[in-house]
């Protein structure tokens, strides 16, 4: 099996040029939203909106600016599928069209879909979407026929900034963890990784350096795998059925005591 392959995003030096989204679209054929007819969102440059089955890279616009528009920024990312070692859509698949490379990346295999949805409910990321061409849930494959054929991924080949860094995990986390000193010496303390390491999901084979919450780059502090629900699931629903019972039980032993004992002549009336 081949080393561990994935993405580091510098968020810090993306200018939002949507070179990757391109290439991304170009590489893997996929089709234009609406026919090519598709409508401005009002939301700064981003028109993409959101990653889906036929988006799998999206470049994130999020404007902080104060009301005088003063001393506001930017803070620009490419967002893509996370490639999580504990990959809750692989988890979730019914049908084994979701697999883990050799390359440690995940893959959807449309040949093997049967478009039941449960990946795209799954994912903590909301990553997966439907391909109204295939009718298939697709997403980022990380180049899976690139890298069989020993080349870069095209998101990051076309990035002109290097924001988008592709290499294998080893490489990429000390690039990130010397990245991140050199904006803490330069004066950006609020620099820090988000995925690196084996807390989030075992590790994210894409993972970012943000300057700001997760929140705020629309991405969860903490997710979590579905089976991880499943123990607290059930003894919060045990309990809920105890406390439905012991109130029924209550209820009926206080109606029985509310009510008048019957004589000797009201039992023997027909």
């Amino acid at each position: 099996m081949a080393e561990p392959m994935g993405f580091f995003t510098d968020t810090t030096v993306c200018i939002g040029c949507k070179a990757c989204e391109v290439a991304c679209k170009q590489w893997n054929q996929l089709p234009s939203a609406n026919g090519g007819l598709n409508t401005l969102s009002g939301d700064s440059y981003d028109n993409t909106r959101r990653l889906d089955g036929i988006h799998w890279r999206h470049v994130k616009f999020i404007e902080q600016f104060p009301e005088s528009r003063k001393d506001g920024r930017w803070l620009l990312m490419s967002d893509v599928c996370k490639h999580c070692v504990h990959a809750a859509c692989l988890e979730v698949c019914p049908t084994g069209a979701i697999i883990r490379t050799e390359f440690d990346t995940v893959v959807i295999q449309s040949n093997a879909c049967n478009g039941c949805r449960d990946c795209i409910g799954a994912c903590p990321f909301g990553v997966i979407d439907i391909n109204p061409v295939s009718n298939t849930a697709q997403k980022c494959t990380l180049c899976y026929d690139r890298l069989q054929g020993g080349l870069e991924p095209a998101c990051s080949k076309a990035c002109p900034t290097k924001s988008i860094q592709f290499g294998t995990i080893r490489e990429l986390h000390t690039k990130a963890q010397t990245r991140v000193e050199q904006l803490h010496q330069a004066g950006e303390n609020r620099a820090y990784l988000y995925g690196a390491d084996e807390k989030m999901l075992g590790g994210l084979n894409s993972f970012y350096l943000l300057v700001d919450k997760p929140e705020v780059y629309r991405l969860p502090p903490d997710p979590k795998m579905p089976t991880r629900n499943l123990v607290p699931g059930s003894l919060y629903g045990l309990l809920g059925a105890i406390m439905v019972g012991l109130a029924g039980i209550f209820n009926f032993r206080k109606r029985g005591a509310s009510e008048p004992a019957l004589t000797g002549d009201e039992e023997a009336r027909p």
